[in-house]
């Protein structure tokens, strides 16, 4: 059997088994209702909540884009990880205890923007409505990502054209989405973020034994070709933006939201425990591939441009059946992604718009969970067309873009609501506004500074809301009732 056709075998295998965990969670979970299918019912055990806040997070970027972006420029892009690993680790230490706390408290609140409305006690349906368009928009942005990753996947692996295999991918996401909710979600996340981990750790080791044999490039011939790879410090803005990265995880409906779903606080710990260690290895073994891949590969301008260092690596060490299941990691990552973002999008706009706006509150549960479905089917096909798009970028630039969005818009608010006393509502919406404005404003105009849109967003969305919540009238006494309270069970 030739490799190819290894692979595509493997593959194939690999996806009926994901449609299979979202037909098995439809069938299981018909009468669950809305906080079944958008939360899980507040009942994900640590194990499987912690690998799927990862895997939702780590998409196709961290086994395609961030280890080109090292292969290409060397360890200036190190602070990437860096970044990204110290961001992860203090939202489950200090943002997942309280958030699920105040969730609970805040009415039982299913997603963030319901929470934002409701830890204020307001009646006020403004940030439900900004949050939906923010969702939508970012989100639209960042599932085109992960479904471009999978076009580059199998037109790559399989030879078929890339805005087919696009076309394929759409569709399966959108099946166990579609079906399960957020526990299909959620178990195929944790199945996926195993196979990522397994397919980091296994790549650049093999390669590593390889090196003598390879006839590859050196570590002086590397730095000939490219002046300051191995320079992690040259650039300040490579530092500063690098480490700006850490600041998404605050403000990341798509992975937060996994703080609220976690079956108790004492689960909590053992997630944060768990998911801090995956991710961090899943980090380290990114860069490693990255410098492994120049040195085993040598420079080429293709799979630079393409993304492609690991899936090269990958098929040059190993045989169909193997390669076929480690090049199934970037099914995995870009999948958990795309899943995760179209659930979250689509229960802000059922829960947030269409349930107290468009219905006025006597929306069914059914009703509801089919306007999120039609959410999801929509905005999968827009992510299509735009991935599909030969001028939408690359697979880091489009993650980068809805990244930052999400980062300053909703990070130093979430922040501020779980640990400020003072922080009002009218606070809450202008850093939200404020944020977004910041951030895709200097992207348009200022990008060239080389500094990355997150930190002037976040900086700027932070100080609006401060200031806005000292001139504005203070929180009412039932509003700081609530706060002292979600402390008090999140310590309890």
């Amino acid at each position: 059997m030739s490799s190819s056709i290894s692979e595509i075998i493997v593959f194939i295998l690999y996806l009926i088994f994901m449609i299979g965990i979202g037909v098995y969670f439809f069938l299981k979970s018909k009468n669950t209702g809305e906080k079944g299918y958008f939360l899980g019912g507040r009942a994900m055990g640590p194990w499987v909540s912690a690998l799927s806040a990862g895997a939702s997070d780590m998409s196709a970027w961290v086994l395609m884009g961030l280890p080109a972006s090292i292969y290409a420029l060397g360890l200036g892009q190190i602070w990437i990880a860096i970044g990204l690993g110290i961001g992860y680790a203090l939202s489950w230490i200090y943002e997942a205890p309280r958030l699920r706390s105040f969730s609970i408290v805040a009415n039982d609140s299913i997603t963030i923007p319901q929470y934002l409305t409701n830890r204020f006690l307001s009646k006020s349906k403004a940030v439900q409505v900004i949050c939906a368009v923010i969702f939508l928009f970012a989100y639209t942005i960042y599932a085109a990502s992960s479904i471009k990753a999978c076009g580059t996947l199998f037109s790559t692996v399989i030879g078929i054209d890339a805005n087919v295999a696009m076309y394929i991918a759409g569709l399966i996401i959108i099946s166990y989405t579609f079906l399960g909710g957020f526990s299909a979600v959620c178990w195929t996340d944790f199945f996926q973020g195993l196979l990522m981990l397994a397919a980091l750790l296994v790549a650049p080791i093999f390669a590593l034994f390889m090196l003598d044999t390879a006839g590859v490039s050196s570590a002086a011939a590397i730095a000939a070709e490219t002046e300051h790879f191995w320079n992690p410090v040259a650039s300040w803005q490579d530092i500063i933006s690098g480490l700006g990265w850490g600041i998404g995880y605050f403000g990341m409906p798509h992975i937060i939201i996994r703080f609220m779903s976690v079956e108790s606080q004492k689960s909590l710990k053992k997630s944060a425990a768990i998911g801090i260690t995956w991710t961090v290895l899943i980090l380290i073994f990114a860069v490693i591939v990255g410098i492994v891949g120049r040195m085993f590969l040598g420079f080429d301008a293709d799979i630079s441009g393409n993304s492609t260092v690991f899936l090269t690596m990958v098929r040059r060490i190993f045989p169909g059946v193997i390669s076929g299941l480690l090049l199934s990691a970037i099914l995995a990552a870009a999948m958990s992604t795309a899943d995760s973002q179209l659930l979250a999008a689509a229960s802000a706009f059922a829960s947030d718009v269409y349930k107290p706006i468009v219905r006025k509150n006597q929306a069914t549960d059914k009703e509801m969970l089919w306007a999120g479905r039609y959410v999801v089917l929509i905005i999968a096909v827009i992510a299509v067309i735009i991935a599909s798009n030969p001028n939408a970028g690359s697979i880091m630039s489009l993650v980068s873009n809805a990244w930052g969005v999400f980062g300053a818009a909703f990070g130093p608010v979430i922040m501020l609501s779980l640990f400020w006393k003072r922080f009002t509502f009218s606070g809450a919406v202008a850093g939200i506004v404020v944020g977004a404005v910041v951030d895709i404003l200097w992207l348009a105009f200022l990008s060239g500074t080389g500094v990355y849109e997150i930190i002037p967003g976040a900086a700027a969305g932070l100080l609006a809301a401060w200031l806005v919540s000292i001139v504005s009238k203070a929180p009412g006494a039932d509003v700081e009732a609530l706060f002292d309270q979600a402390v008090a069970y999140t310590e309890d």
